[in-house]
C-alpha cells in the first residue's frame, strides 16, 4: 500500500508576523515529499513514525469527540491500518522549516477525514477557513500551536496568501524564469530547529511593549510590502524591503538565528549580494536567501550548500 503524495512547503514571508495578521505568502515545494505506506519489513525509522502515528490516532480521537462538529474521521479504519504497521514514508526533513508534520496531517485528512472537503470543490474563503481549523487542531498535535497554514499548503499544493488570519485565498505567483539571475534559495544550517521553543520565545517578546512597537512598526510592514512586490512581480521594491526585513530580523530575532549564522547575515546585507531570513520558527533549519544575482550569492556562500527554490 502507498498512498498519495504530499510535498513540503515554503513560508516565503510572514513568518511570526502572521500570528499578529501580517500578510504571508506560502508555496509548495516539491522537492520533498511524503505518503502513507505499509510496508512488510518496517526500517527503524518506519517504526518510529509508526509509534508516533499511535499517539496522533488517540490525539485525533479526543478531538473528535471534543468538537464533533469540526471534523470526524473513519478512526476503525485508521487504527486497523496503524495497527498493521502503517507509517508516515517521507522525505521531508523534520525540524527543518518546511512542513514535515504539515505533509503528514494532510495524508492522513485525505485518506481518513469523513464528508472532506476536496480539493476538486469550489473552494470557497468559508471551506478554506474550514479546513484551515481543522488542521490548525490536527497539527496542534506536534507543536503544541498550529496556524494549520503548512497542512493546507501541502493539501491543497497551491500558493496560499494569506491577507490576515480571517481572510486567505489561493493565489498565483509570477512564473519562474530559468534564465533569470534573481533567485530564492535555501541554505541548511546543520542544525535541527525545534518549533515549540522558538514560538513561546516570540510569546515571550510579546508581553513587551517595545517589541510588539517594532513588530508593526517594522517587521509587519516590511513583510505586507515583500509579499505584495514579490505578487505583483516588482523585483525593485522586493529587494529594497527584503533587505530592510533582513536588518529587523537581524536586530529583533537574534535568538531565532543560529549564532554562527549571525555574520554571515550581516554580511550580505552590507555587501548586498544577498539577504537572508528566517524559513519557518527558526531556531536551525534552513534559512531562507534572496538574491539578485544567483552566481555572487553562491560565491560569497561557497561554504554552504544551496538549494535553489525559485527563479526569477
Amino acid at each position: 500500500m502507498k498512498g498519495p503524495l504530499f510535498y513540503s512547503k515554503i513560508l516565503l514571508f510572514g513568518e511570526y508576523g502572521i500570528i499578529k495578521d501580517s500578510k504571508g505568502l506560502s508555496i509548495p515545494y516539491n522537492f520533498y515529499n511524503g505518503a502513507l505506506k505499509v510496508d512488510e519489513n518496517p526500517s527503524e525509522e518506519a517504526q518510529k513514525s509508526n509509534a508516533s502515528l499511535k499517539r496522533f490516532v488517540s490525539y485525533l480521537k479526543d478531538l473528535q469527540s471534543e468538537q464533533p462538529k469540526l471534523v470526524t474521521f473513519n478512526l476503525a479504519a485508521l487504527k486497523a491500518d496503524v495497527e498493521r504497521g502503517m507509517y508516515f514514508d517521507s522525505s521531508i526533513p523534520q525540524g527543518y522549516g518546511v512542513g514535515s508534520s504539515g505533509a503528514l496531517v494532510a495524508a492522513i485528512y485525505d485518506k481518513y477525514a469523513n464528508n472532506k472537503i476536496t480539493v476538486l470543490e469550489n473552494l470557497t474563503r468559508e471551506k478554506l477557513l474550514q479546513l484551515k481549523a481543522i488542521f490548525s487542531e490536527m497539527e496542534s498535535f506536534f507543536h503544541g500551536k498550529s496556524s494549520g497554514l503548512d497542512p493546507l499548503n501541502s493539501y491543497l499544493s497551491l500558493p496560499i496568501l494569506i491577507n490576515s488570519k480571517d481572510n486567505i485565498e489561493p493565489t498565483g505567483i509570477p512564473s519562474q524564469s530559468t534564465e533569470g539571475k534573481g533567485a530564492v534559495f535555501l541554505i541548511d544550517s546543520g542544525i535541527v530547529g525545534e518549533t515549540a521553543p522558538m514560538v513561546s520565545i516570540f510569546m515571550e517578546n510579546l508581553k513587551e511593549e517595545g517589541f510588539r512597537k517594532m513588530l508593526k512598526s517594522q517587521f509587519i510592514k516590511y513583510t505586507d510590502a515583500c509579499v505584495e512586490n514579490f505578487l505583483h512581480g516588482d523585483m525593485k521594491s522586493l529587494f529594497e524591503n527584503t533587505k530592510q526585513l533582513s536588518k529587523v530580523v537581524l536586530n529583533n530575532f537574534k535568538p531565532m538565528i543560529p549564532e554562527q549564522f549571525h555574520k554571515v547575515w550581516q554580511k550580505g546585507i552590507e555587501t548586498n549580494d544577498y539577504y537572508l531570513k528566517l524559513c519557518g520558527s527558526g531556531g536551525g533549519g534552513y534559512i531562507l536567501g534572496f538574491t539578485q544575482d544567483l552566481e555572487k550569492a553562491k560565491n560569497a556562500l561557497k561554504d554552504y550548500k544551496l538549494e535553489v527554490v525559485y527563479q526569477f
